[in-house]
Parts: C-alpha cells; structure tokens; sequence
C-alpha cells in the first residue's frame, strides 16, 4: 500500500497528485517551503558528514590538547 505524500514541515497530508501538480511540493504550501528556507538560512539545519572511529579519536586528542591534558 502506497502512503500519502506529508509535508516535511508540518505533517499535513497531501493529495496523491501533489508531487506533479504542486509547484511548492515536498512541502504542502509556500509558507511552509519559505518556513524550511528561512530555517536554513539562520543556519538551523546542517550537512553533517558521518565521522569515522579515527577522526572521533583525532578530535578528542586535539580537545585534550587544547585543555592542557
């Protein structure tokens, strides 16, 4: 069974159709797509990448550095 499309923002369902008839999808609205961009813009969203073992261990050893441990 095929689920409705939800806006990422906030959480109304939408029609079926909306991923090609809506000019704002994945959001359900314009306000609710400049709601996410404003939120990207003051920086309250982020890109981050996935740290390995060794770089948690490099980063950990230049705090301690940093703190004279």
């Amino acid at each position: 069974m095929v689920s409705l499309p939800i806006c990422p923002l906030c959480k109304a369902a939408m029609p079926a159709t909306s991923a090609t008839d809506s000019e704002f999808f994945p959001f359900c609205s314009e306000r609710c797509r400049n709601v996410d961009l404003f939120r990207w813009g003051q920086g309250k969203y982020a890109i981050v990448e996935p740290l390995s073992p060794d770089q948690l261990v490099e980063h950990f050893e230049d705090e301690l550095d940093d703190e004279g441990y």
